[in-house]
């Protein structure tokens, strides 16, 4: 094989796998749909449990912001991994 055709060979392959990392990179983002749905499905079940039981508010808050924070720090870890993908 000739060097021309090496050379030509390796930039496609260079910007095969550059390309590669947008693809990853909406996949990972891809993941905020479902944050975005989960956190939705909380408040939903917060707001139904309330409407049934407005005596257990107390106990329900605290379990609703949890459930709300660990959804939103899926979003972020995956965002975190989309610009990882891209930028490395």
């Amino acid at each position: 094989m000739d060097p021309a055709t090496v050379q030509t060979i390796t930039h496609s392959l260079m910007d095969i796998s550059h390309n590669l990392r947008y693809v990853g990179a909406g996949s990972a983002i891809s993941a905020l749909g479902g944050v975005g749905t989960g956190i939705g499905i909380v408040f939903a079940a917060f707001i139904v449990s309330f409407a049934r039981q407005p005596a257990m508010e107390k106990r329900l808050l605290p379990v609703t912001w949890l459930a709300f924070a660990l959804a939103e720090a899926m979003g972020l870890f995956a965002l975190l991994f989309a610009f990882i993908f891209m930028y490395t």
